[in-house]
């Protein structure tokens, strides 16, 4: 299936590692243009190279902190200087800390609200006039399973990621006349670096050892494995195709079955 991306351009936030790479290889595998940010340059100059040899691609390398509104800016206005548009974007940036409630200062809500929350509303904000202009886009947010059934432990990532939902189903509202999709991908237990992390914490936590905390969360998941960041990156590439066109305003789960509501 050709989906239509060949010469789009994309901004694929948080790639130099983990999800946000693994969706920039995919689109660029598409025949899309792929621009990457994340904020340490050696890691994302390695991810730029690769991507580029795999997939043939034209790749752009942009250090950008998604907390800063001057490095936003700057992004957008780098990708705009190279290739005079910007289709798809793809808002991704790393977890916040875990810690429980009587734990977190109120310095760490605003790191974590600033990191989830803000920089997808920073992004947005950079990109949608230019895809109004064009009257095409699409916006695809990578938040979490925690954003609609809440991770114990995970209060930060509960609260921030579940905002990103109540600000993309509206955004979503706004933009579909502009030909414009807006969804989100809530992806469960997927094996990258974050997870890892996030098992170290809960073994310190729990007094567990870091092989029992991967085996709990397997038995949790219908299909007892877990997630591969390749299948994170085919939905969102599908998202951002265009046969994906009358697809908005969605928070689809990637999960292997987690998440137990229906809707």
């Amino acid at each position: 299936m050709d989906l239509g991306l060949h010469g789009k351009v994309a901004i694929v936030a948080g790639a130099s590692r983990g999800l946000g790479k693994a969706t920039a290889l995919a689109l660029a595998r598409e025949g899309a243009r792929v621009a990457i940010c994340a904020r340490e340059q050696d890691r994302l100059d390695s991810a730029s190279n690769e991507i580029a040899r795999i997939a043939g691609a034209e790749v752009l390398a942009v250090p950008c902190d998604v907390t800063s509104e001057v490095d936003v800016t700057g992004l957008i206005q780098v990708v705009l200087e190279r290739w005079a548009r910007i289709n798809i974007l793809v808002n991704n940036a790393g977890g916040p800390p875990a810690g429980l409630f009587d734990e977190l200062t109120m310095t760490q809500w605003r790191s974590a609200l600033e990191l989830n929350l803000l920089s997808t509303v920073r992004l947005c904000r950079g990109v949608v006039p230019h895809m109004r202009h064009q009257q095409w886009g699409r916006i695809v947010n990578i938040t979490s399973v925690s954003a609609r059934q809440p991770v114990p432990g995970l209060m930060l990532s509960n609260a921030g990621r579940a905002g990103v939902l109540g600000f993309a189903k509206t955004l979503s509202n706004e933009l579909a006349v502009d030909h414009i999709t807006v969804n989100s991908v809530c992806p469960g237990y997927t094996r990258t670096d974050r997870l890892a992390e996030l098992a170290q914490a809960t073994a310190e936590r729990e007094s567990m050892d870091e092989d029992a905390v991967f085996r709990a969360w397997k038995e949790a998941i219908p299909m007892k494995r877990l997630g591969e960041p390749d299948e994170l990156a085919a939905l969102i590439t599908f998202l951002c195709s265009i046969q994906a066109g009358y697809i908005t305003g969605c928070a689809i789960p990637v999960d292997g079955g987690l998440i137990q509501s229906t809707f």
